[in-house]
């Protein structure tokens, strides 16, 4: 008399294969998730800098702030007046100034000095070229 069926021993090599593939996939989920976050912080920068160069640009030099949290209460816009917490006034350079990805993250914060600015940012993984850590943007480019 022939049965027809799996053995104990082929369903437990799939449950094995299963389990190793799943796990595979949620490593790769982690680093994607992480790397994508590291590209939205440069994205972040990169659009704050082209913000303030026009700015720049229109009211001859950089808005006052020393320590400033972008996004933050005292820095969720900026406009003519340099950054407020909301209402900015016309012409708006950017009407929401984006935070970090991560809640509870290092913030991104904005210090003025003279005829420059300084914007501290940390990565937590090697992105753009730029190794993992602490990071200063400034008129120059990204450190």
């Amino acid at each position: 008399m022939q049965k027809k069926g799996f053995t104990l021993i082929e369903l437990l090599v799939v449950i094995a294969i299963i389990a190793l593939l799943s796990t595979l996939a949620v490593v790769a989920l982690s680093s994607a998730r992480q790397k994508s976050r590291d590209a939205k912080r440069l994205a972040d920068i990169k659009q704050v800098q082209t913000a303030l160069e026009l700015y720049f640009t229109d009211q001859n030099g950089y808005p006052a702030g020393t320590g400033t949290v972008l996004g933050g209460a005292n820095a969720g816009c900026l406009g003519a007046g340099g950054f407020a917490a909301s209402a900015c006034t016309e012409p708006i350079y950017m009407g929401k100034v984006p935070t970090n990805p991560t809640p509870g993250g290092v913030d991104y914060t904005y210090t003025v000095s003279g005829t420059s600015y300084t914007i501290n940012f940390t990565l937590e993984g090697v992105s753009g070229g730029l190794a993992l850590g602490a990071h200063t943007a400034s008129p120059a480019g990204i450190q």
